[in-house]
């Protein structure tokens, strides 16, 4: 067995035969070498057999996000024009004909000439950056650069056919994506959730002995605040995987001493899945790993755009197969690189070992009285307090400063925002305290866990 969702259960031949099916059924639609369609679907196995057939059929997958809005879809679909749709989302039935997922599929053998996907410079997918700055631009990954990225995550993860993970993450995002095609690539065994519901994740992992477990901040939040935490047995985890954004070490470690189970870091982006990850044999939480084998990262200026040394912050490139093909719309794509290598927007620094910090996005970055303040390390230090639940730093303009700090938090328990000033005016040098702290009822993020700061400045604007 292969794959397993609900009480169905999947082996790579039964996923082969229905992809012919939903092949056969795609072929006669006109869906050949070249088309674009769009795929917009919960968590499920019909979504992985789609993606199967339109591969099978040499077109590209367009990958649209379940959660998304009708403005949103139609964004992406003016961006990327695909023909034809495949999906259960009834936004998407709306945009343009759609064949639903509901629909039964006959298992059979593609009569067609079927096309190989190993590899090659045809587009495979276009996957959507996490847009927040503005509407997604679509990242385009042809065949080559994705089974590149396969090869890349099956080695940072050390993955193998015994191994066992589920996915709760949407195929839609670049992670969920990964997951399941390295999964599948290698012969690992993989549970499609189609939702996150934090006790179903804890009585899988024990029930199906899962060995690797994903989880973006969003999931490590609900395990370091799950009353019944230690009553599943959690001891088929080799790890728990923190992915998409910083780790945050305080949650990290009440997860860890509740469970025993370490934690591993990784680090990429939809336009250069697997950049770096941390060695098996030595998880180090303050940095997200070593580059993996076959990415080059180097650090500039993040003023003149020259090389850095060793422990000097500035912004993170890459450089890899794996890399993006590029963006759509295309007169984009030229800002997103520097001299062949991809500027990630990430600050960050290599230490004399080689491992690589993160200290924040360089358009996040709040500039105090000339000084840079990074958001995440204020967050670090506000989710150490054992009232706040979850937190997001921005900067507003402020006319005596140039900018000042300001923290929205969501409280466990009453405290005082004087007490959070402090706490952070206790760690840190002065100018990075918070000017103002709004406790707020929720922490708008993406399904990946990012951060929405520009949501947030736009609903504390007026306060401010």
């Amino acid at each position: 067995m292969a794959l397993a969702f609900e009480d169905r259960q999947y082996s790579l031949s039964d996923l082969d035969a229905l992809a012919d099916g939903m092949a056969t059924v795609l072929d006669a639609r006109g869906v050949g070498p070249g088309a674009r369609v769009a795929v917009m679907s919960s968590n499920r196995p019909e979504s992985v057999i789609a993606l199967r057939a339109i591969w099978r059929l040499g077109a590209a997958a367009v990958l649209l996000s379940p959660a998304w809005k009708q403005a949103e879809v139609g964004h992406a679909i003016s961006l990327t024009a695909p023909s034809h749709a495949v999906g259960d989302n009834p936004v998407l039935a709306d945009a343009m004909p759609m064949l639903h997922l509901d629909e039964p599929i006959t298992p059979r053998r593609y009569a067609g000439a079927a096309v190989e996907a190993g590899g090659g410079d045809a587009d495979a997918v276009f996957v959507f950056s996490s847009g927040t700055t503005g509407m997604p631009k679509a990242v385009r990954h042809t065949h080559a650069s994705l089974a590149a990225a396969v090869r890349h995550w099956r080695d940072a993860l050390q993955l193998s056919a015994a191994d066992r993970m589920q996915v709760l993450t949407p195929p839609s995002h670049i992670l969920g994506l990964l997951n399941i095609v390295t999964s599948l690539d290698t012969g690992a065994w993989i549970r499609l959730h189609p939702r996150f519901d934090i006790d179903m994740m804890l009585r899988h992992i024990e029930s199906d002995r899962i060995t690797i477990e994903m989880a973006v901040a969003p999931i490590a939040l609900a395990l370091s605040a799950h009353p019944r935490l230690e009553s599943f047995d959690l001891s088929s985890l080799r790890y728990i995987m923190w992915c998409a954004t910083p780790v945050t070490e305080s949650v990290a470690h009440i997860v860890t001493a509740r469970t025993g189970v370490s934690w591993m870091t990784a680090y990429g982006a939809s336009e250069l899945p697997v950049i770096s990850c941390n060695q098996l044999d030595g998880p180090r939480l303050d940095t997200v790993g070593k580059p993996v084998p076959g990415v080059d990262v180097r650090i500039v200026s993040l003023e003149s755009g020259e090389a850095l040394g060793q422990g000097e912050a500035g912004e993170i490139q890459v450089r890899a197969d794996s890399v993006m093909t590029g963006y759509l719309p295309s007169e984009t794509t030229a800002q997103a690189f520097a001299d062949g290598w991809y500027r990630t927007g990430d600050v960050g620094y290599l230490d004399a070992e080689g491992w690589l910090r993160i200290t924040d996005r360089a358009k996040e970055m709040i500039k105090v009285r000339g000084f840079q303040v990074a958001p995440a390390e204020v967050e670090s230090v506000l989710h150490g307090h054992p009232a706040v639940e979850d937190c997001a730093v921005f900067g507003v303009p402020d006319a005596a400063n140039g900018e000042a700090v300001v923290a929205a938090v969501k409280t466990r328990a009453a405290v005082e925002p004087d007490a959070l000033v402090a706490l952070v005016a206790e760690r840190l040098a002065t100018y990075k305290k918070p000017s103002r702290i709004f406790v707020v009822s929720e922490i708008p993020r993406l399904p990946s866990g990012k951060v929405l700061r520009r949501v947030l400045k736009e609903r504390l604007w007026t306060s401010v």
